[in-house]
């Protein structure tokens, strides 16, 4: 089968699997596992930013992000698409007693003048405004990139409010593929990054948050108490540490399919809406009159395996397990797809 259900279902090739194997190990709660320790300095030194914590998963970086950047009765912001706010089991208001003040924007994405706009004043019946939370790319909004000079304008009003700023960078470097940027700008612009290894990057477990000395000392803190200590984890580290070397550049790959499969599935007459695909995701919806059912099972049938993300919504996502013959295969059967009218 051909799985397009998302990038998190890639597999270490030879080449990584080796590099775990080589892996120098020890215990990283005591900060003694080297390959772990080399992870974490090459990653921060990527984004020009001081320190980093390797920790299980995004969203273990996520909640370690909000919890070290507020207290309990705080607020924070973020889209209403976001995956901080979806898709993290409930964790901001369970781990750190924060409420949430969602924007709706332009494909998960907003401006300063929207976070200005979302800002507490000062009154003992609001909670206190104290982070904003950005993901990029947007996995809801279909892979949208942000604007840098957007970002930027929204630093500023964040440090004008005494405001953190936290970006959810699961695909983020689809996204400086894309738009050829230089990490270490994001580096000056947010206090933490999350960064995903196990994405389109092809390791198999891991994410870095990313920020000072003092927030990844605290994170570090918080990691523990979440449960998130690891001992001999470097053999997971090697892989992400091969990622970031090897496997940054061919994300361009990803991105240009995924543009490839939005034109094509453009000219099907059952489709109503393509979101714009800038980086590996096409999300599309299916027109109301014929059954999406109907369109995944079309797919199924063909060795193709997709997700259902809304009403009459599918996404399709690029990555490395997708060969240049499975490629083809996916526009094949795009092209001669029929489906009928219920």
């Amino acid at each position: 089968m051909i799985d397009l259900r998302s990038d998190t279902l890639t597999r270490p090739s030879p080449a990584m699997l080796d590099a775990m194997m080589q892996a120098k190990v020890g215990d990283d709660v005591f900060g003694e596992d080297e390959s772990i320790n080399t992870l974490q300095q090459y990653a921060a030194d990527m984004f020009g930013m001081e320190a980093a914590l390797f920790c299980p998963s995004g969203t273990m970086t996520n909640q370690i992000a909000i919890k070290l950047h507020t207290q309990a009765a705080e607020e924070i912001i973020c889209h209403d698409l976001s995956h901080v706010y979806l898709y993290e089991g409930g964790g901001i208001a369970f781990n750190s007693g924060c409420s949430v003040r969602l924007i709706t924007g332009n494909n998960g994405r907003f401006t300063a003048n929207d976070v200005e706009e979302n800002i507490n004043k000062e009154d003992i019946h609001f909670p206190r405004t104290r982070l904003v939370c950005i993901e990029n790319t947007m996995n809801k909004g279909g892979g949208a990139c942000w604007d840098l000079d957007e970002l930027k304008k929204i630093k500023q009003v964040c440090t004008d409010n005494n405001l953190a700023l936290h970006l959810d960078g699961a695909r983020l470097f689809n996204a400086l593929v894309a738009k050829n940027q230089d990490p270490r700008l994001y580096g000056t612009i947010f206090n933490t990054i999350s960064i995903c290894l196990s994405k389109g990057l092809g390791a198999p477990v891991g994410s870095l948050l990313l920020g000072s000395k003092e927030h990844i000392y605290k994170a570090k803190r918080i990691r523990k108490v979440f449960g998130g200590g690891m001992r001999q984890a470097g053999f997971l580290a090697a892989a992400g540490l091969y990622a970031l070397q090897n496997n940054i550049e061919r994300l361009a790959i990803d991105n240009n399919r995924a543009a490839k499969i939005a034109e094509v599935l453009s000219k099907k007459t059952f489709i109503d809406h393509i979101l714009r695909a800038e980086t590996n995701i096409v999300i599309f919806k299916v027109k109301d009159e014929y059954l999406i059912e109907n369109f995944l099972l079309a797919l199924h049938q063909n060795n193709i395996k997709a997700v259902h993300v809304g009403k009459n919504k599918v996404r399709f996502v690029m990555h490395l397990d997708i060969t240049q013959k499975d490629f083809d295969s996916i526009l094949q059967v795009i092209e001669t797809m029929e489906l009928k009218q219920v």
